[in-house]
């Protein structure tokens, strides 16, 4: 069979621009993304320094026993599920709540003032979140003990008790990626075709009718993408967050203690490379087997919010 590169070539002239704009973004995950997949053998050998990547020894599935076989596995996972779980649930309805809140805004000043409050967390460190969290929930001096004492009531030791932490780590992710979210859904938005609204305007229909019949269903899809890609990390928590706010306070760890962070805390205090590749390569293909799971379920019910 003989191909010719004649058409290809074609297609490259045609459109060098937009392939040109296109470069770097290959280019990026080219070198960050896909080279760095060579290293996935590492979780499959007892890596040592000095004889490299390629002249350390294969063990097989010894580095994967090593994480599955200790106590805190299948901790790690469930803790990692949940929180993702709950940041993927309540960030959607959130972000997609206020955005249709602000869609309805008709004042633009008011409009981009609030707008502006909300991306303001998206910008502030995790650190800084970390010391804001501390001096809020701190036994002693933290703002909200010394509110609950005002209060008549008694103080909690919130660094004592993991209990509260699940919510307490929902609350801070929400508050910083909310306003994120929200222009990207507002972005959607905008993209709707605003003689639809006048159209059921005509029909008589109100705000709150244009909002469920129109302004939710054309968004859909875009919420199932994002809500995917999301799925697919679920596995993947933000280690910045949670080690930045927990750190190594150890009474947390029952609640808080996820995979990331897990094999973070190993890899220093064992110094074990090759168990920290294998907790990274049992992430990456359980979050591949959600996506193609989740996106074969989404497509059998409505193929527009599909990726693929």
């Amino acid at each position: 069979m003989k191909i010719s590169i004649r058409p290809v070539l074609k297609e490259l002239l045609r459109n060098k621009v937009l392939y040109l704009m296109a470069v770097p973004g290959v280019v990026f995950f080219l070198l960050f993304n896909y080279l760095p997949m060579f290293g996935i053998i590492i979780a499959f050998k007892d890596f040592n320094f000095r004889a490299g990547i390629l002249g350390s020894k294969w063990v097989g599935f010894k580095n994967f026993e090593f994480f599955f076989r200790s106590e805190y596995a299948w901790l790690v996972t469930k803790n990692t599920l949940i929180l993702n779980s709950l940041f993927i649930a309540t960030g959607v309805v959130l972000q997609v709540g206020f955005a249709l809140m602000l869609n309805e805004v008709k004042n633009r000043a008011f409009k981009r003032l609030s707008q502006s409050f909300m991306f303001f967390p998206y910008f502030i460190s995790w650190i800084i979140v970390s010391v804001f969290s501390y001096n809020l929930f701190h036994s002693e001096y933290g703002a909200l003990n010394s509110l609950l004492k005002w209060m008549g009531l008694n103080p909690v030791s919130w660094y004592s008790n993991a209990d509260y932490w699940t919510w307490i780590m929902v609350v801070i992710n929400d508050w910083k990626w909310t306003g994120f979210g929200v222009i990207v859904y507002l972005a959607a938005l905008a993209g709707i075709n605003e003689e639809l609204y006048e159209a059921a305007r005509i029909d008589g229909a109100s705000r709150w009718k244009q909002t469920v019949h129109i302004s939710i269903p054309l968004i859909m899809p875009t919420v199932t993408v994002l809500t995917l890609l999301s799925i697919g990390r679920i596995l993947n928590s933000d280690f910045g967050m949670i080690y930045g706010i927990v750190g190594d306070n150890s009474m947390l760890y029952r609640t808080t203690n996820v995979i990331d962070t897990f094999v973070f805390r190993a890899l220093r205090q064992l110094g074990d490379i090759g168990m920290a590749s294998a907790a990274g390569f049992y992430q990456s293909v359980v979050g591949f087997v959600l996506v193609l799971a989740s996106n074969y379920l989404t497509r059998r019910y409505s193929e527009e919010g599909a990726l693929f």
